[in-house]
């Protein structure tokens, strides 16, 4: 549209310069040299405009669809060790449970599924939470009773909408950087709640000693909150509580 209507404007100019000319040139014309240098500046300052606005829309084209390849990009991402983590678990129960091999299987096809979706999808908390379970399931196979999790969900999850993907990636950073490093294991935990109009989400997980796992969780505290950004702009917040034994990440935003 922008681009015809600068086409236009050009033609006006154009016109004007054309009539300026012949005007000058045929005796007893209507136009008037003041009349046609004030129609040709004002031609010319409507097409600055108009060429402004449009470079403008091109600029925020542009930077719209990277942001979306971004966020497309963060969002499709699978660690590779809970991949190759998950082949070999499959690899060992083949012979000696086939059943709890293809439930893995499914498992793993349904998270690579909800990661190739398109940005700024949305879906239930319920659907969410079935990706963290389905997470989980995997994982526990692998580290057995150590790992924990407890529910602390006081939403009606079949109704809320939340962008898909926003849990999964921090319970994955919970358990690779809060409860792999320790040798006993721990308990990670997932708060869902509504304060004030807003939707809190929380995940917390042990701090092992030194505290190594925090540049993971600052990555993916990163990651998350580019896409909630994108989606919801300032409204947003998320942030990182850690604690003496204890280290949680919490999102807010308003509920839809």
């Amino acid at each position: 549209m922008l681009v015809v209507i600068d086409t236009l404007v050009f033609s006006v100019v154009a016109t004007l310069v054309m009539g300026w000319v012949t005007g000058s040139l045929v005796p007893g014309t209507l136009w008037s040299w003041e009349i046609a240098v004030n129609g040709l500046i004002a031609a010319i300052i409507a097409g600055l405009v108009m060429r402004y606005f449009y470079v403008q829309e091109q600029l925020r084209q542009k930077g719209q669809a990277e942001l979306q390849a971004r966020i497309q990009a963060l969002q499709s991402r699978i660690r590779p060790h809970f991949l190759f983590n998950s082949m070999n678990i499959i690899a060992s129960l083949i012979a000696v449970d086939p059943d709890a091999a293809e439930k893995v299987v499914e498992d793993l096809s349904v998270l690579f599924r909800a990661s190739l979706k398109n940005i700024g999808n949305e879906a239930t908390l319920e659907e969410e939470l079935e990706l963290c379970r389905r997470y989980i399931h995997i994982e526990q196979l692998r580290m057995g009773e150590r790992l924990q999790v407890e529910w602390d969900i006081r939403v009606e999850a079949k109704t809320v909408m939340i962008p898909l993907l926003t849990l999964q990636p921090l319970l994955e950073n919970a358990i690779y950087h809060g409860i792999q490093p320790l040798t006993a294991g721990g308990v990670v935990t997932i708060r869902a709640l509504a304060e004030n109009g807003d939707l809190v989400l929380s995940v917390s997980n042990p701090k092992p000693e030194g505290g190594g796992h925090h540049q993971g969780n600052r990555m993916a505290l990163e990651n998350i909150r580019h896409r909630l950004e994108a989606l919801y702009g300032d409204e947003v917040a998320v942030e990182s509580r850690p604690q003496q034994k204890e280290y949680e990440i919490e999102i807010r935003y308003p509920l839809q």
